[in-house]
């Protein structure tokens, strides 16, 4: 079944803002790093956390949360290559780098690695494999390669998408429930995992030369 919506538009004449769904964000002054979770909240759990963990304070943040009931926020999803909401894009395109988190479906914890930035990508990777997690390559249909992905729609024209299994996700919250209340309480997965995001990013920039 394909989206419901098409843009952000067509979302935001459906639902209402402040009842289905919130957009969230902070604009560091420091650096040129977004972290993005265009399916936060209920549509695909755990990325509105894990991209506000992954931030902090040093990096920019965006999120669309969605709290209808559950069983339903899917019908807020709107696909990376459409996703056009004006603050979003905004970020993206002054952003030298962005990391794009999503939720996959799968009873494997494993986290597939996707997006034009390839040196970002593998360093990612390979944080996350050095802290005891698994990684593969994604697939065409999630490998979030084409250029009109939200994640690609940066000053360098490249960025990250992980795509964290079903699983994985669970791991990152007591006792695997994901629903809104408990998803404050994070696990020692969760902190492992953001702190090798952040380590990859880290080199990432410092490399690049880039805040």
């Amino acid at each position: 079944m394909g989206d419901l919506y098409h843009s952000y538009g067509e979302l935001a004449g459906g639902q209402i803002e402040g009842i289905d769904y919130q957009r969230i964000w902070r604009i560091s002054q420091v650096s040129t790093l977004l972290h993005l979770a265009i399916h936060g909240g209920g549509i695909e759990t755990g990325t509105t956390e894990l991209a506000d963990a992954a931030a902090a304070d040093i990096h920019d943040f965006y999120s669309l949360d969605a709290f209808m009931p559950t069983g339903t926020n899917d019908a807020l999803h709107i696909t990376s290559t459409r996703y056009d909401e004006p603050q979003a894009l905004t970020m993206a395109q002054v952003a030298t780098h962005v990391v794009s988190w999503h939720g996959a479906t799968g009873a494997t914890a494993l986290t597939y690695l996707g997006g034009r930035d390839y040196n970002l990508r593998d360093q990612i990777g390979q944080c996350l494999k050095d802290a005891g997690f698994t990684v593969q390559l994604a697939t065409e249909e999630l490998n979030g390669n084409d250029p009109k992905n939200i994640c690609n729609r940066n000053s360098r024209g490249m960025g990250v998408q992980l795509e964290i299994s079903t699983a994985q996700r669970a791991a990152f919250f007591l006792n695997g429930d994901m629903t809104r209340a408990n998803r404050k309480n994070i696990t020692a997965a969760f902190t492992s995992y953001v702190t090798a995001v952040k380590l990859a990013v880290s080199k990432a920039l410092v490399a690049a030369g880039a805040g």
